[in-house]
């Protein structure tokens, strides 16, 4: 199938992305930008530009779509509610979603089905009911804004599109998500209960969200309102006590409703909101999870304490050429941008091959920095790794990819780093380290089309 996805820029997105990659579908992605979607889209992509608010996306870009999977939206955790914060949380859903399903309806040849995000805020507080599809919307601003925002999305049954809304609970994951803001302070023996640590949290795995977003677009079946949580919710203290557990760290530190509500205004209501949801609707389709239980998911998230990312780019090159060019080291330079003056100083071997060491110097923000790789699993035209020996990571991954493909070559980049001093590196350096990634492969990606052709696939 040719899928359409909104919001692949963000953490679940980026998950969806990869899973829809691994079926062996087809992905075309709306963004607000274009230039970011380089660095953030794991796998290539068609890629078109569309403001979600400004109007609807161009008819042009359904052609061939089977599906659309719609998760764009302003984050609800990205700052404290103001009435600012707020506005946008409800227009980035209400307008995206109202512009996208215009533009279906006004379609020749429509796709098949849409499946739009929702969320478990549409519930509200609601104690200890087990809540299912069938309970009406709570009162509070978010359940407010999940209500209209599941009705803007049901209107694309009145084009027979097949519709599928999912509320998701709170997605656990690698580099995003929940755990990606407690992880910090856990590590430091500073973690606690929300609130009385009374209430319900229902939690979903990112993989297992993913895959029950690919399930709504493969079974015709499935159809309608569905939760996507765990079939197994916990209480804010079960929460904290299993991940405290996890990382054999105590768990000392309650933060008070009082505190939450000075920090984060309207939204601490979501914070303590209880909400125990249920997974049945959908496990009745026949939806298999991976990770059900919270320690398992908890094991396989905190196991490997790395940040990655992935990222693909084609250019119109044979892979001979292509793995030539980034056989030699003077390229290197050429590829990276010229903030961080960097500057190849030493090469063990004549040319690079499996045990070449590679010494370099190099400035990030202004501080010197010398730098050390070494070349692994060195295997011409297919692929080749460097390890950081010495430098500023505590560790840093570099595997670089070449497959032939449709005339050119794809290129894949996979990149697994650990930030250095531990939680409160984390918590300081992690924003300034993903801005100066961002902007070393972009000017990278930038720099391989203006060398070795640009993709007419990768921006449109």
């Amino acid at each position: 199938m040719k899928i359409l996805v909104t919001g692949a820029t963000g953490f679940v997105g980026n998950a969806l992305l990869k899973a829809l990659h691994t079926k062996g579908h087809q992905i075309a992605v709306l963004t607000r930008n274009i230039e970011e979607a380089g660095f953030r889209l794991p796998v290539l992509c068609e890629v078109f530009s569309w403001n979600p608010e400004q109007g609807p996306p161009d008819s042009s870009v359904f052609k061939g779509i089977d599906a659309v999977i719609h998760l764009a939206g302003e984050n609800i955790a990205g700052g404290r509610w103001t009435k600012k914060q707020k506005g946008l949380i409800q227009s980035s859903r209400l307008l995206s979603t109202r512009n996208l399903v215009q533009a279906m309806g006004k379609l020749q040849s429509k796709p098949k089905v849409m499946v739009s995000a929702s969320a478990i805020g549409f519930y509200g507080g609601s104690g200890n009911t087990v809540l299912t599809e069938e309970v009406p919307p709570g009162n509070c601003f978010l359940a407010k804004v999940c209500r209209d925002w599941e009705e803007e999305a049901m209107h694309a049954r009145n084009f027979n599109i097949r519709t599928v809304c999912l509320r998701t609970g709170i997605v656990l994951g690698k580099d995003g998500g929940a755990i990606q803001k407690m992880l910090p302070p856990f590590q430091m023996g500073l973690g606690g209960n929300l609130g009385s640590g009374n209430q319900w949290m229902s939690w979903i795995h990112v993989h297992d969200l993913v895959q029950m977003y690919v399930h709504a677009v493969e079974t015709e079946s499935v159809d309608g309102i569905y939760n996507a949580v765990s079939p197994n919710p916990v209480t804010n203290t079960e929460f904290t006590k299993t991940l405290g557990k996890q990382l054999s760290r105590p768990v000392l530190i309650p933060v008070p409703k009082l505190a939450l509500k000075i920090i984060f205004g309207d939204m601490a209501e979501v914070l303590v909101a209880s909400q125990n949801v249920s997974a049945k609707k959908m496990t009745g389709t026949g939806f298999h999870f991976e990770f059900p239980e919270l320690p398992l998911a908890l094991k396989e998230i905190l196991d490997n304490p790395c940040q990655h990312f992935q990222m693909e780019q084609w250019v119109p090159q044979p892979v001979e050429k292509v793995f030539d060019f980034f056989s030699e080291a003077k390229n290197l330079e050429v590829l990276t941008p010229k903030f961080l003056n960097f500057k190849v100083l030493h090469q063990s071997t004549e040319k690079i091959t499996a045990g070449t060491r590679l010494d370099y110097r190099l400035r990030l923000h202004g501080v010197p920095v010398r730098w050390q790789s070494l070349i692994t699993d060195w295997q011409p035209n297919v692929s080749f790794s460097d390890i950081q020996t010495k430098g500023p990571y505590s560790v840093w991954e570099h595997t670089h990819e070449f497959e032939e493909i449709n005339g050119g070559t794809l290129l894949r980049d996979k990149v697994r780093f650990k930030i250095p001093f531990g939680p409160p590196g984390n918590m300081i350096l992690t924003a300034f380290i993903q801005k100066d990634l961002k902007k070393i492969f972009n000017f990278r990606r930038n720099k391989i089309e203006e060398l070795l052709g640009q993709s007419s696939k990768t921006t449109v």
